[in-house]
């Protein structure tokens, strides 16, 4: 690969399976294309959250290891997905003054009202993840999307707070680091999802997303082009695979295999029998069987998933509907079962827009790894000047604070040797 040139790597770290795309990156504004992909089975995790920190760091460095080979580019940055239960969204107000009335707002400003808005409403043990500002209200006018440039007194901000457990979160990057990558990024999984299959028509109109995992499942809701809730169940796909295992009594293994080919959400509506072939033994089931055992358990998925559009005030109000991604949306007739069980249109998500080798990511499961990646290449144009993270805030604003530190000290001791 040549020196310059630039690529974007997401790693979708989930309870188990880690997926990892690299993107070659050409040019200021270009379109990712895609170089690698590479794919582990992980250990060491429950319900989206490390339990053993060897587990996550062995599948990062097999699953990168085979994206590197196949892209050629040695990794050591990457945005990564972080998931689980502990994942919240909180709604959050804030003010500032900003100076005289020809005041123009500028981007201290707009970073000074986030921190207003988010100190002392944010648990101590809680890392915020992303500040989605939803309106901003300048002396009175309401409805602003971006007041960058605008003059006035009195700045207000509405604002979505995205936040993790600060334990999980450092845990992953840990495991991360025990890879020898360095994670820069953290972004939830369902919310990368929603960024490499969702379209600007959806976001302004109103959509859920839906990530089907194999332990946990994602609801991100957006509306008017901003994200408006996130919330995670703590039930997936490995839920059904180890239901059918008890109610067909076989092997995981081959409860796996039914549910891959054929499970059906809708139901077969027969009662033809099913079989499944595991080395030189062939298995038979009812179709009837298993149809009432999947059915229960994606019951329960769809309801937590009902459940969480309730709380963002969007159950049945969403006019772009769902989108279906991860694994479980790889599940026959799933979009035709979550359509009816939420009333709501649905689909199946696959990622569209991007170059180069799309047919090694193009099944639902990829979704959220190439939306990480999407992040990255953003993120690395921040870095070049176009935009600016809250990590890169944060960083920045302690730097400041250093260097202002350090110079005190400087004036300080040079005052000692005045005369």
């Amino acid at each position: 690969m040549q020196e310059n040139s630039r690529y974007a790597v997401g790693i979708d770290i989930g309870t188990s399976t880690i997926r990892c795309v690299v993107a070659h990156l050409d040019g200021e504004g270009g379109t990712p294309t895609i170089v690698g992909a590479g794919s582990a089975a992980n250990s060491g995790m429950r319900k989206g959250v490390v339990a053993n920190l060897q587990g996550p760091a062995s599948a990062i460095d097999t699953a990168l290891g085979e994206a590197e080979r196949m892209s050629g580019y040695q990794v050591d940055n990457a945005t990564i997905s972080i998931n689980g239960s502990h994942i919240l969204s909180v709604k959050t107000d804030g003010m500032i003054a900003v100076g005289a009335m020809d005041h123009e707002i500028n981007r201290d400003d707009l970073l000074r009202i986030e921190d207003v808005a988010t100190v002392g409403k944010i648990p101590a043990n809680r890392e915020i993840l992303e500040v989605v500002p939803h309106s901003y209200r300048l002396d009175g006018q309401d409805n602003i999307k971006q007041p960058l440039g605008m003059t006035g007194t009195r700045l207000e901000i509405r604002a979505n707070v995205v936040s993790a457990l600060a334990p999980h979160l450092h845990n992953l990057q840990k495991s991360a680091e025990m890879a020898k990558v360095n994670a820069h990024t953290i972004v939830p999984g369902v919310l990368a999802g929603a960024k490499a299959v969702l379209k600007e028509q959806q976001l302004e109109n109103g959509v859920a997303v839906i990530d089907m995992g194999a332990t946990t499942t994602g609801v991100a809701v957006y509306e008017e082009g901003d994200l408006q809730y996130v919330g995670v169940i703590a039930v997936g796909g490995a839920n059904i695979t180890n239901d059918l295992a008890i109610g067909l009594k076989t092997d995981p293994e081959v409860a796996e295999n039914i549910k891959l080919t054929h499970a059906v959400a809708t139901g077969h509506n027969g009662n033809e029998g099913v079989s499944v072939k595991d080395g030189d033994e062939i298995h038979s089931f009812s179709a009837s069987e298993i149809d009432e055992i999947v059915e229960a358990r994606l019951e329960e998925i769809f309801e937590g998933v009902e459940n969480e559009l309730k709380k963002a005030g969007r159950a049945g109000k969403l006019p772009s509907g769902v989108v279906l991604v991860g694994g479980g949306a790889n599940m026959k007739k799933i979009a035709e079962f979550a359509k009816q069980k939420l009333s709501l249109a649905a689909r199946v998500g696959h990622v569209s827009g991007l170059g180069g080798a799309v047919d090694a990511v193009e099944q639902p499961e990829y979704a959220v790894a190439c939306g990480l990646m999407l992040v990255d290449a953003e993120n690395l144009g921040a870095n070049s000047g176009k935009k600016t993270t809250h990590s890169t805030v944060k960083n920045a604003k302690a730097a400041k604070e250093s260097f202002k530190k350090a110079s005190d000290g400087a004036k300080k001791f040079l005052g000692r040797f005045k005369v």
